[in-house]
């Protein structure tokens, strides 16, 4: 079981956290008193004379001995108080405790998106603050990307075999998320992929040939002036060569000394990633691709970002002033700016495939971390792409909401497709018929993001979601709830007429105006979406106006009632969350207000 393996890791780190704790302690104790002792023998060999300054060597070594320990204990304790930290969390998203602890993706979120806020993509206790693993910038959009439009069929299924061979691979991602603390605030990869493949530094014709050149001949000229070979003009001469082309050679190494230590660096926290995704066996086909994307230079990504990393710490070492002059001499810095523009040259362009396979791996494994922790959740079948004339398909068993803890989610069967287009649920309040219709859009997002889905079973093509479950007014854009809601009615609508396979979801429907004109325009609207069958849509309403409910009798077994029940009992509402065939017939509104001490 997730919990108890995870909880097995936490006591792990627990333990070597307290051991590491302990020595930590223990060592600074010893530095302390090594330096103590150390002081002791100076003030004895130096001051007093009594003894040879020879002792001193003996704490001072033991000094450094105790340091490097120090060094590595200090690690190690940091280490393992991320490992628990990590397994806390793992541990909360077994349960609710999770919300409000996670990545909650705010900067995805799109008031405008025609399915995004209606079905808690992002945001607090949201689908994505849920799945998020990833260390990385890349990794984290990524996997928004894939809950914000369903991807193709081949991709998919390519996504699917991915995730099932990554899911039991817990010991992998504990690793990765190990790694380090700052990778994901200090990774731009929008910056790094636009910095290897900004326009190339222009040296006169040679320069790579000419700066060694130089360099052996100002090397050679001074070997012979100090044996008394040559006099010193032939140095000066050379001296004076290396002066010109520094000048010539000056603004573009500035450039790329000013430009390259950034991604350097973040390219040296990425290395991590890319040296462990490279190193990993794997059998299916797209993280074989990946590896092989990593490689497309000749040798591995992680190599060649090691061989970066060198060019740009000789470089930076002509900024020590006692090595300075001798790296002016050697044309130091100019021949290490063009070995690293070469570098670019080869390399720079493979960078944003490099952080797009960080970012592909990171939200497989997200995915993947989801699935572990949901042993009951299947991968769903995906099927094949419709003619024009096919119905999109949802048919569920046994459907769980994501977001619930499967302890106290309730299950129910959800069919819709060619024989029924639409279901009218109605129910009283806090029934589940919210709920019902954010576990049907989930669940559809996780499909087709690659995911397993929390269904016993699922059957579903490939859908475009339209959802209206959340309009809210605004002062600002001059909009009522009713007008928002309308506009975001459209944007289904758009779907549906420009021929994309629609899954609708709408709460409520039309509940900004009166009985009257709601029942006319809900019946159009319903009818346009399911009864052409250009537009292939299929979907659900909630309602309280049970008039709506009748749309079903005119709609010649195309539309379906069905509904939520609650119960009274000892003075207090209960709800079973079942859903059963037809329409409810009772309320719990007057129930509710009294339950609140409101006089009804």
């Amino acid at each position: 079981m997730p919990s108890d393996h995870y909880r097995a890791r936490m006591e792990h780190w627990r333990a070597a956290h307290a051991r590491s704790e302990q020595q930590y302690r223990w060592l600074v104790r010893a530095r302390l008193v090594t330096g103590v002792a150390a002081v002791a023998i100076a003030a004895l060999a130096l001051g007093a004379t009594l003894i040879s300054p020879w002792w001193l060597i003996a704490p001072c070594a033991v000094f450094v001995v105790f340091a490097i320990a120090h060094s590595r204990v200090d690690r190690t304790r940091s280490t393992a108080a991320r490992g628990i930290a990590y397994y806390q969390h793992a541990i909360a998203r077994l349960s609710t405790d999770w919300i409000g602890n996670g990545n909650q993706g705010e900067r995805f979120r799109d008031p405008r998106h025609v399915y995004s806020d209606d079905l808690d993509l992002f945001g607090r206790g949201s689908l994505f603050e849920l799945l998020s693993t990833s260390r990385t910038a890349a990794g984290e959009n990524t996997l928004a990307q894939w809950l914000l439009a369903p991807g193709e069929p081949r991709e998919v299924i390519a996504r699917q075999a991915s995730v099932a061979e990554l899911r039991p691979r817990v010991d992998l991602r504990e690793q990765l998320a190990l790694m380090g603390e700052d990778i994901r605030a200090a990774v731009d990869a929008k910056d790094l992929a636009r910095w290897g493949a900004q326009s190339p530094a222009h040296f006169f014709p040679g320069a790579r040939i000419a700066a060694p050149i130089l360099a052996s001949a100002a090397l050679v000229t001074l070997i012979l002036y100090l044996a008394h070979t040559l006099d010193l003009a032939p140095f000066l001469v050379v001296v004076l060569a290396e002066i010109v082309f520094t000048f010539a050679t000056r603004n573009e190494v500035q450039r790329i000394s000013a430009s390259v230590l950034t991604p350097a660096r973040e390219l040296t926290l990425l290395a991590l990633l890319l040296e462990r995704l490279e190193n990993e066996p794997f059998k299916s086909p797209r993280l074989i691709e990946l590896q092989r994307e990593l490689a497309a230079t000749g040798r591995p990504a992680s190599v060649q970002i090691k061989r970066l990393t060198r060019l740009v710490e000789h470089m930076e070492s002509a900024k020590n002033q006692f090595f300075l002059p001798i790296a002016a001499a050697f044309l130091w810095t100019p021949q290490f700016a063009m070995a690293i523009e070469a570098w670019r040259r080869e390399c720079g362009p493979h960078i944003g495939t490099w952080t797009a396979a960080i970012g592909e791996f990171e939200a497989l494994c997200s995915l993947a971390c989801f699935a572990y922790e949901r042993p009951a959740a299947a991968f769903p079948e995906l099927l094949p792409p419709s003619d024009d004339q096919s119905d999109p398909v949802f048919d569920a068993i046994a459907l769980h909401h994501p977001l619930i803890s499967p302890e106290t989610s309730i299950p129910n069967d959800v069919s819709l497709g060619s024989q029924v287009r639409l279901w009218i649920v109605s129910g009283s309040n806090m029934s589940g018929k919210s709920t019902l219709m954010r576990a049907i859009g989930l669940n559809a997002i996780l499909a087709w993001a690659g995911s397993p889905v929390t269904c016993g079973r699922l059957r579903i093509s490939r859908v475009h979601i339209g959802a209206s479950m959340r309009a809210n007014d605004s002062v600002i854009d001059h909009r009522s709830r009713f007008y928002a809601e309308i506009e975001r009615l459209r944007d289904i609508v758009n779907l549906s007429r420009a021929g994309h396979p629609t899954l609708f979801l709408l709460d409520e429907l039309l509940s900004g105006t009166n009985s009257h004109d709601r029942r006319i325009g809900a019946e159009a609207l319903v009818r346009g979406l399911v009864e052409h069958d250009e537009r292939r849509a299929i979907g659900l309403i909630t309602t309280h106006d049970l008039a709506l409910a009748k749309i079903a009798d005119t709609m010649e077994g195309r539309a379906l009632n069905v509904h939520f029940e609650d119960h009274i009992e000892g003075g207090q509402i209960h709800f079973d969350y079942r859903l059963r065939a037809g329409v409810v017939t009772r309320s719990n509104a007057l129930e509710l207000m009294r339950a609140v001490g409101l006089d009804v």
